[in-house]
């Protein structure tokens, strides 16, 4: 008695060639999302609103806008912890939605160095 292997499994070259064609269509898509989100912008926040962070999705600081009142000469510092803490939470949300949109479309495999 031989085994059978389940339905689409098989090592014929139509197999292989489809195989190849979804790789293809994947790698293609996964393309065309990530050029997508480069272009996106995400926005974060700090202190309550006093400090807000644009980035686009290659992480770049598109723009920063910090309310006039947390503007305390005698403590720099705070503005600064409030700054990188916006910008840090900006690039959080751009690489978690850029990792969840690509796993649409791979189907949760990791794919190294894509995204």
């Amino acid at each position: 008695m031989k085994a059978r292997l389940p339905q689409g499994m098989g090592g014929g070259p139509g197999n292989m060639q489809s195989m190849l064609r979804q790789a293809q269509k994947m790698q293609a898509d996964m393309q065309t999302l990530q050029e997508e989100l480069n272009q996106r912008e995400y926005s974060a926040t700090a202190g309550g609103g006093a400090v807000t962070a644009v980035v686009d999705g290659t992480h770049e600081l598109k723009s920063l806008e910090i309310r006039p009142d947390v503007v305390d000469p005698d403590d720099v510092e705070m503005l600064a912890d409030l700054v990188r803490a916006a910008v840090n939470e900006a690039i959080r949300v751009a690489s978690d939605t850029a990792q969840a949109e690509m796993s649409k479309i791979t189907g949760g495999m990791n794919m190294p160095g894509m995204f």
